[in-house]
């Protein structure tokens, strides 16, 4: 095949998952912001311009309900309309700056960014000072919705299929608990704690700062569930097992599903695997308890592979897949699955992905929407030693877009590489990567070390393993760097 005939497939990445993504709403009065100092100087102003005596330090002590609610407190019926109007044209000049956002806002939305969900407000509040509020203390929601209380808020959180709701007020619980939502209920607004758990909510937090790590371990344990409900579905599988933290993590995890004696794991060699890496592969299998194969993968003999170009890694991981059918069929296994994570889902540069799907190959991490920090995180609770491996992406990653890949190419850049790591094994390094440029080598290494050690003494290793010349990278060690040097890259960002 060559590299025209493959087409961007834009639904691979997407594709199926086993858990609903990640949506969670939140109220925004006392649960993301105080508005009580910007809400008070709008009911001064109205009492000082109509001489009602409003009682305003009560009024922003029972934030929550509809505006109209609390306007019919202090005006005739009549006058609420033309009050509430009133009201909202002083709103932008008097209430906005005044709001500041509650402690563990930031680090709120952030946790979800990381999980890659997304974010909502709705609030019984006016939908365009919402959007006023959220602008001016720069918060990053996906979706402002105002004009909704109580049980109402379930429409819109079905909606945008919002998995949890959080709330300071019991309408908050309501409106959850209408969208079948998780109730996250946080004690800054009217309730205490015991009356926002007695009312219903699920979950129950003093305030925001509590929140991710509730968050994280919530996620995680509904991922860790999907996937193992997925793995328990098959009778075997064969996992292409590469080493690292992903695909190792996978392993294991089909092996307390469906036990180690009907997991295979198949460890590809090839010029393209790092050397280093084949004996750590089979000593962890085997402390699983697993069957390790060694297959020889022959992508070098694939002209598309050869090239080089942005489409590289389809062709590899057409072979791996396509090499690996055969032995699945000799064990009578019809499930062949990947370490492909969610995070590779959506980072382009992926065509791999692409190729493993058109050739059956599953991804149940991705599927159950694990992140590469959830699996390390699942990793280390595991007590798996791959849980803080450092990344290593085959060798060919490391040889410049359009030159043609050779065996020699390869060696010379594992031999580079395993010279650089041993000059800096005493600084503890994680992450080396010897980039072939065709007439110079790039030396990337962790960024906080480049101060610390001699660029020379770096440069003069892998110039003498075969490089005419070298130079170590000032920004530091980057995953998938070579992709900065494509000349057009969002020709293969999705195939």
């Amino acid at each position: 095949m060559s590299t025209a005939e493959i087409q961007p497939a834009h639904d691979v990445a997407a594709g199926s998952f086993d858990v609903p993504e990640l949506v969670v709403g939140f109220d925004l009065d006392m649960t993301l912001i105080d508005s009580r100092p910007g809400i008070k100087a709008v009911w001064d102003l109205l009492a000082a311009e109509t001489g009602v005596p409003i009682d305003t330090d009560l009024v922003v002590s029972r934030l929550g309900p509809p505006l109209t609610w609390e306007m019919a407190n202090w005006f005739p019926l009549a006058q609420v309309d033309a009050m509430v109007a009133r009201y909202r044209e002083h709103y932008p000049s008097y209430a906005i700056t005044g709001s500041l956002p509650l402690p563990g806002v930031a680090e709120s939305l952030a946790a979800i960014r990381a999980l890659r969900g997304r974010t909502m407000v709705v609030s019984a509040k006016y939908t365009p000072s919402v959007r006023l509020h959220l602008e001016h203390l720069g918060l990053d929601v996906d979706e402002p919705v105002g004009d909704l209380h109580g049980a109402e808020k379930g429409t819109a959180l079905r909606e945008h299929r919002a998995t949890i709701f959080v709330g300071d007020h019991t309408a908050d619980i309501d409106g959850a608990h209408a969208a079948g939502a998780v109730s996250v209920a946080v004690a800054t607004g009217p309730f205490t704690a015991d009356e926002l758990r007695a009312y219903g909510a699920d979950v129950v937090l003093n305030d925001l700062t509590e929140f991710p790590a509730w968050l994280d371990a919530y996620v995680l344990e509904q991922r860790l569930e999907a996937l193992m409900r997925r793995l328990t579905t098959y009778d075997k599988m064969v996992v292409a097992f590469s080493g690292g933290a992903d695909s190792a993590f996978l392993l294991a995890a089909a092996a307390r599903a469906i036990g180690p004696a009907n997991v295979i794991a198949a460890t590809a060699v090839s010029p393209s695997l790092p050397a280093a890496e084949l004996e750590p592969a089979a000593r962890f299998a085997d402390g699983l308890g697993v069957r390790h194969v060694t297959p020889h993968t022959h992508e070098m003999e694939r002209e598309g592979y050869q090239a080089n170009s942005g489409a590289r890694c389809y062709f590899c991981k057409a072979e791996l897949i396509e090499t690996l059918q055969p032995i699945a069929d000799e064990f009578g296994i019809t499930a062949i699955a990947t370490g492909t994570n969610a995070d590779d889902a959506i980072a382009g540069f992926r065509p791999g992905i692409r190729a493993a799907h058109e050739r059956g190959a599953l991804t149940p991490l991705k599927d159950a929407r694990l992140t590469k920090a959830q699996i390390r995180t699942a990793s280390r609770s595991w007590g798996l030693e791959t849980s803080d491996k450092p990344a290593a992406a085959c060798l060919s990653s490391r040889i410049a877009y359009g030159i043609r890949i050779t065996p020699n190419l390869l060696a010379r850049v594992d031999r580079a590489e395993q010279t650089v790591r041993s000059l800096l094994a005493s600084y503890d390094v994680q992450n080396v990567r010897v980039r072939d440029l065709g007439d110079n080598a790039s030396i990337e290494i962790d960024a906080a070390l480049l101060d610390q050690v001699d660029h020379q003494t770096l440069v003069n290793a892998v110039m003498a393993e075969g490089f005419p010349a070298a130079q170590v990278d000032p920004r530091g060690f980057r995953s998938g760097s070579m992709n900065e040097r494509l000349a057009e890259p969002d020709k293969y960002r999705n195939l």
